[in-house]
């Protein structure tokens, strides 16, 4: 299992959450067709791909604004659990949690009720969130 929160700008905190069981390649976004659409002038419209592969997972980039892992700009790079990347050097922040042990899974709930009600969508495959 993969879980990807896009974090809050301000707070670092989820603001919306996707879980994906059974998917091998995870596609994010700006076109209506990926896994996970990202409104954003900054978000290429196929701008980043998570392929799971005989190791664990990768992050593959594919937008012309870029992906960075911190801070850095790349084109591929080895998922490990907890890590963030931003889609172009000013756009949304995502954070990719694997295989949740039930630890882990109650500090996700943790950090999930601290975030107001009102601001967090309803988490579904498929969801498009705008940013601006």
């Amino acid at each position: 299992m993969i879980l990807l929160n896009l974090l809050h700008p301000q707070e670092s905190l989820p603001a919306q959450s996707w879980t994906f069981e059974d998917e091998t390649v995870i596609r994010v976004g700006r076109a209506n067709d990926n896994h996970v659409v990202l409104y954003s002038a900054v978000v290429s419209r196929y701008h980043v791909e998570l392929r799971q592969v005989e190791t664990g997972w990768e992050i593959v980039s594919l937008g012309a604004n870029g992906t960075y892992v911190d801070g850095d700009r790349v084109s591929q790079v080895p998922v490990t659990d907890g890590v963030i990347f931003r889609l172009a050097r000013s756009g949304p922040q995502i954070q990719i949690r694997l295989k949740l042990d039930a630890e882990a899974q109650i500090d996700q709930r943790k950090e999930m009720d601290q975030i107001k009600p009102n601001t967090i969508p309803s988490s579904h495959k498929h969801s498009q969130v705008r940013l601006r």
